[in-house]
């Protein structure tokens, strides 16, 4: 699996009172703002006949908690009708034990979810109508509460994320996310920034089975899951699916 992690860097630690940057790779274009802000001046979106690149992961790491930015894919096992867009996934960064040396490698494990939001299109649907965007604001242990909807979600996804983000979750019924203060705060300034790497990421911006899966290879193993489990699998178009169902 390949990931790009941001982890916070030296001199950025809490309370040294100096700005601490933070660096994205954005399908082979890096950015770097020291202020949380986007740097649009550098940052190119591909055409459309242009390859999205083979990064399947961009993960935001802080102090404790970290962000993962990644395009999915998802058959849904009633109808056998496939998703695909982008999700953003809320995680805790688990303590470690210190191991080695003061200068030996430390492990970071993202590991913990804490909320997500799938920014999907049906492959039916005209591309960005994002019909079936939904969130899921809770977890138990690593699985996921049933879909959330919101209108508001559907009709502006980026705002949307952007207050989500921005507000770190609050909302009707729901309290904020619950995170190390420090990264609480670092997260509320990079909304922006987050939500153009999500806009990489977007479902009108991947426009074949090829393309999809190749942003989606280290999801192999869940989309097999998937067509196993579906209730009609009759459904299924087993051509768009057959990159996942290769033997690797």
């Amino acid at each position: 699996m390949m990931a790009h992690i941001a982890p916070r860097p030296a001199g950025g630690n809490e309370g040294d009172g100096g700005a601490s940057p933070h660096r994205f790779r954005v399908l082979g274009r890096e950015w770097v703002q020291s202020d949380g802000s986007l740097d649009r001046t550098r940052h190119a979106k591909p055409g459309r006949g242009e390859t999205l690149g083979g990064t399947v992961q961009h993960i935001l790491a802080l102090s404790r908690s970290a962000l993962i930015v990644r395009h999915w894919f998802e058959i849904d096992l009633d109808d056998a009708s496939m998703e695909h867009g982008v999700r953003i996934e809320l995680r805790e960064l688990a303590p470690q034990q210190h191991r080695g040396s003061e200068s030996a490698a430390q492990l970071i494990a993202v590991d913990r979810p804490l909320w997500r939001a799938d920014l999907f299109d049906r492959l039916t649907d005209v591309p960005g109508s994002f019909g079936v965007a939904h969130y899921h604001p809770e977890f138990s242990g690593h699985e996921p509460c049933p879909r959330t909807w919101d209108p508001e979600l559907t009709a502006n996804p980026w705002r949307w994320l952007g207050d989500q983000i921005a507000n770190l979750g609050v909302g009707p019924d729901r309290k904020t996310w619950q995170l190390e203060p420090a990264d609480a705060g670092e997260l509320t300034g990079l909304a922006d920034a987050i939500v153009g790497q999500a806009q990489e990421l977007a479902p009108d911006r991947c426009h074949s089975a090829r393309e999809c899966f190749q942003l989606t290879r280290d999801a192999r193993t869940s989309v097999r899951l998937m067509m196993e489990y579906l209730r009609r699998p009759d459904l299924l178009d087993r051509s768009w699916v057959s990159p996942w169902a290769e033997t690797a």
